[in-house]
């Protein structure tokens, strides 16, 4: 027989394409280089290299036995200037954001999907309504309202000297406070759209990879490749939102706008249909029909279809965005205007008449939740799929969290303002209080919240036990992996402790379920006893007994003090974070995870950074192999796997041909896949994997983050290989005479693996042989609701 043919050598040109994690790094650690040079980019994202590797192109000597090393930097994306620390305040936009990604996969549902979509807007609408809210409550109520028409409040305020109503001055009359003080919430919400439309610029306005690239320039490539899988991140249009955000920013301004006009119309509407003063009661009637009537627009825009991700959609609805927030702003300033009106005898007493506004919008969100929750068991139901979080819940909890975050945010500035205001007093307890305070249903909310944390302390301290039991069940299997004939016990507790850490992850999601169901349970008591009793907690319960009087007095001085307390830890990150570039760098992690996904639910939430990074990565990827001919790996660690995975998504099938995918610490499986079935499940997971020439996943059992992928051979080869070994040595050895640390999620290039993975991968990229053509199969599991051609 004849000798068999000798492997083919690899030929051309090899690229490694590093794609950094959360928390951000830069150029020089990732290539272990000090000397770097940007290749192409700008200063918010970029590719870099060494400055020895500048024309490694034209020197394919130099580089035989490794690839040239390109590093990209997006971290200034989520944490570059100042301004970043605003985003703090937008934290319960970007977590309602993540429950629209959450849905459980829907096979042939277009319309369960697309009721899915409409309610989590309505429930994200609902949090702009309530922020503003919670502006007016603070401008209009405490300080215009009350304080200023309150001799006691305002002599202790000398700045609110000329809003006092014992003055007698022009602005004294209760309107004409409230037409000027309705500046501070209408100028919030400018802010708003003034932040969502900067980022919508640079953001959701770069155009993606369009078109084949040049994958046939030497006209070598002449057999068709099409994609095996077109999951609903590699569609054209997916990291294109730009059409809905500035929809929805639409909305949601005109929305923030009404809701200041409601609370400045209110009062005087009130007042001259009961007086008959100066000015006629219709005009007050007209205000309102017109508040009804913006109202169902806004409606009617949020509830119409989402995004449409089949194609690249360059139209803008200018009309819409351009005389909805105009005509909202107008309709403020004429109900200002209204509000203004001289009215001799007018008085102001108690609390602003709009104070149930925070009822309706709380009452609301429960509701708006409960459905969503049914909707999302629905979908599990005729498509369960084992490894989702909370059987389909995951969403409907995560929009629970986000409503608790916008509701401890708004009730915290407004109880800290009325203490501020209040002095001695503690308001609405009657007991020298000079203000009748904020709505009683902030001061219930307030009081569950020790209440929630009393309930958290027993699953917190059965996980606390249950991590201990497994450490010391892991001790005898690590001393067993590492074969030490004299293993020291502090080492193997370490050991045992950081991976039995590293597993609470998994827990992670049904601590969750219990936060967001016992917040739901005790959100609804909350509004129930504020409905029933119009009375705080404290005096609701005077004379069911000295033991129920003291607990509710407690709880709501502690609940009170708690919300005082995040409230001021949370103007303090973003201080610091305004200051200091590390500080803005640790909170970036936050963005990191939260903004992957484009603005689908809410246009006030920061900005989906992958808008710009998956594009970006894609069009080099395709640039230098199609100018190259040459083989490329892209190196994902942590959330750079991620992007990794949707930008080769984004590829063409030819370029896909010499792209091999390297991913390490990821949590495409063990968080994404679980969090968003939809986007990354297991019919996704397989399809990249089938799609993409070869793909390596390496993980640690000490990483909180990474995991497996769980491909089985079914798709091709092997995907994981791990556990790795970490500590890569037990104690001190000759070659590492002093203590090997225990890395988690970090230095995965350390361990010799790595290069021997990313050597195998290259070996593996060439030569490629044609390929017949195989059926095109769209993968409609992934589709986020719609007819054909559209998506949520």
């Amino acid at each position: 027989m004849p000798p068999a043919a000798p492997a083919p050598r690899p030929t051309g040109p090899a690229l490694e394409l590093l794609v950094h994690g959360v928390g951000g790094t830069t150029p020089q650690d990732m290539l272990v280089d000090p000397r770097t040079v940007r290749i192409t980019g700008d200063t918010t994202a970029a590719i870099y290299r060494r400055a020895a590797d500048t024309d490694a192109e034209q020197h394919p000597e130099r580089y035989r036995d490794k690839p040239i090393a390109e590093a990209y930097c997006w971290s200034n994306l989520t944490s570059g200037n100042g301004s970043r620390a605003l985003w703090l305040l937008l934290l319960p936009f970007m977590v309602i954001n993540l429950a629209h990604w959450m849905r459980p996969v829907a096979r042939r549902r277009p319309r369960a999907t697309r009721i899915y979509g409409v309610l989590v807007r309505l429930i994200a609408l609902s949090l702009t309504v309530l922020l503003t809210a919670a502006a007016c409550e603070v401008a209009l109520d405490l300080t215009a309202w009350q304080c200023a028409g309150v001799a006691a409040c305002s002599d202790q305020r000398s700045w609110l000297g000329f809003l006092a109503a014992e003055q007698g001055g022009w602005w004294s009359q209760p309107g004409r406070r409230l037409a000027l003080a309705a500046v501070v919430p209408a100028a919030l919400v400018g802010l708003l759209w003034f932040l969502s439309n900067r980022t919508w610029s640079a953001y959701e306005s770069q155009r993606p990879l369009t078109g084949a690239h040049a994958d046939d320039e030497d006209g070598t490539d002449t057999v068709p490749v099409p994609d095996l899988v077109r999951p609903a991140l590699g569609r054209p249009g997916f990291w294109y939102g730009r059409r809905l955000v500035a929809r929805l920013r639409a909305a949601h301004t005109a929305a923030g706008f009404l809701t200041v006009t409601a609370s400045v119309t209110e009062a005087a509407a009130r007042h001259d249909r009961a007086a008959g003063g100066p000015v006629a009661p219709y005009l007050g009637r007209l205000i309102e029909v017109a508040l009804a009537a913006g109202l169902i627009v806004v409606l009617w825009v949020v509830c119409r279809r989402g995004r449409s991700e089949r194609r690249l959609d360059n139209r803008l609805d200018r009309a819409l965005i351009t005389w909805l927030p105009g005509a909202a702003l107008t309709l403020l300033v004429l109900a200002a205007v209204h509000a203004a009106w001289s009215r001799p005898g007018w008085t102001s007493s108690g609390t602003l008449p709009g104070d149930t506004t925070f009822r309706v919008v709380t009452l609301a969100q429960g509701i708006l939740i409960v459905a969503l929750a049914a909707v999302s068991l629905d979908l599990y139901r005729r498509c369960p799929e084992r490894r989702t979080v909370l059987r389909g819940l995951g969403g409907p909890a995560v929009a629970m969290l986000a409503c608790a975050l916008g509701g401890v945010m708004t009730g915290g500035i407004a109880q800290r303002v009325a203490d501020w205001l209040d002095g001695p007093g503690s308001p609405g307890m009657g007991r020298s209080a000079f203000i009748a305070g904020p709505p009683v249903l902030l001061s219930w909310q307030a009081s569950v919240i020790p209440v929630l944390l009393a309930l958290l302390l027993v699953p917190g301290a059965v996980l606390g036990v249950r991590t201990w039991l497994t450490a010391r069940r892991l001790e005898p299997v690590i001393d067993a992996e590492y074969g030490e004939p004299c293993p020291d016990p502090s080492r193997t507790r370490r050991i045992a402790r950081i991976r039995a850490t590293a597993a609470l992850t998994d827990s992670a999601p049904r601590m969750l379920g219990l936060v967001s169901g016992a917040t739901l349970l005790l959100g609804a008591a909350a509004v129930a006893g504020a409905w029933a009793t119009d009375e705080v907690p404290g005096r609701a319960l005077d004379g069911s007994g000295p033991f129920l009087e003291s607990v509710a007095e407690a709880a709501q001085s502690t609940g009170s003090w708690l919300i005082g307390f995040g409230f001021l830890v949370f103007v303090a990150c973003g201080r610091r974070a305004y200051r200091d570039e590390s500080a803005r760098r640790t909170i970036g992690i936050l963005w990191d995870v939260g903004t992957f996904w484009p603005r689908a639910a809410h246009p006030f939430a920061p900005p989906c950074y992958a808008e710009r990074a998956v594009p970006d990565l894609a069009s080099r990827m395709a640039g230098w192999t199609g100018r190259t001919r040459g083989r490329l790996v892209i190196s994902g660690h942590s959330q750079g796997s991620v992007l990794a995975a949707a930008a080769v998504w984004q590829l063409p099938a030819r370029t896909r041909r010499r792209v091999a995918l390297l991913t390490y610490g990821s949590p495409l499986e063990r968080l994404y896949g679980r969090w968003f079935p939809a986007y990354f499940g297991p019919e996704q997971l397989h399809g990249l994997h089938r799609s993409v020439h070869c793909w390596r996943n390496l993980w640690r059992a000490t990483d909180p983050i990474g995991g497996p992928v769980r491909l089985g051979l079914e798709s091709g080869p092997e995907v994981d290989r791990g556990p790795l070994e970490d500590p890569l040595v037990y104690g001190r050895t000759p070659e590492h005479p002093l203590p090997e640390p225990v890395l988690g999620h970090s230095d995965y290039q350390a361990d010799p693996v790595f290069a021997e993975e990313r050597a195998a991968l290259l070996e593996r990229l060439v030569p490629v042989l044609p390929q017949q053509p195989e059926p095109v199969r769209e993968d409609f599991r992934a589709v986020p609701g719609g007819p054909p051609g559209t998506a949520e």
